[in-house]
């Protein structure tokens, strides 16, 4: 079997885009995977993260933020889709109408209800190696984001712990806490 480029990627991408089909297709050692629709929690998840960070960063001119739809060559040649990841402005000053061509500065991966958390912190783990400069991994059913640089062991947050990169938003802090999806009380749902 030959490996799988870029070139068949798009066209896969193409025919798949042609039959309405919403998936995400990554390329890694020449073969094409494809991922289904995440849960909705890590969905929201995935929303409120990028709703934090770029009400951060688009004011102050940092650089770009993109969803899991957005893909990146590897210098390795793979092509991969982060859950969440940020771009400064310095490495990126206009988006192509492509896949980036670079490794992402923050790349973040939710765990879905099916993902194996040992997979995803391999992939997270990767694209430190590849030049990230902050990998997190953020799982939903522990309630816990850890935080992964090249320079040593994971930091694992929880509820009632602040979340900062500071090596790319500078003052910038979240609750972890915030990242849950709310549970609406009766009477909210009633207004």
């Amino acid at each position: 079997m030959t490996a799988m480029t870029v070139k068949d990627l798009n066209q896969v991408q193409t025919l798949f885009s042609e039959a309405g089909l919403d998936y995400t297709i990554e390329l890694e050692d020449g073969k094409i995977s494809v991922m289904g629709p995440s849960d909705i929690v890590s969905s929201e998840i995935s929303s409120r993260l990028i709703a934090f960070l770029f009400a951060w960063i688009n004011p102050r001119r940092l650089g770009r933020v993109f969803d899991s739809a957005g893909g990146f060559i590897m210098p390795n040649t793979n092509v991969k889709a982060p859950d969440v990841s940020f771009v400064r402005a310095t490495r990126l000053r206009q988006s192509p109408r492509y896949f980036g061509e670079l490794v992402p500065d923050l790349v973040v991966e939710i765990k879905s209800q099916s993902d194996r958390i040992k997979a995803i912190e391999t992939k997270v783990l990767k694209f430190i190696e590849l030049g990230a400069v902050v990998g997190i991994l953020i799982d939903p059913d522990e309630e816990t984001v850890a935080i992964y640089r090249s320079t040593g062991e994971p930091i694992i947050l929880a509820n009632g712990d602040i979340l900062t990169v500071p090596e790319l938003f500078p003052g910038w802090e979240l609750p972890v806490s915030e990242l849950w999806p709310p549970i609406f009380t009766e009477e909210e749902t009633q207004s």
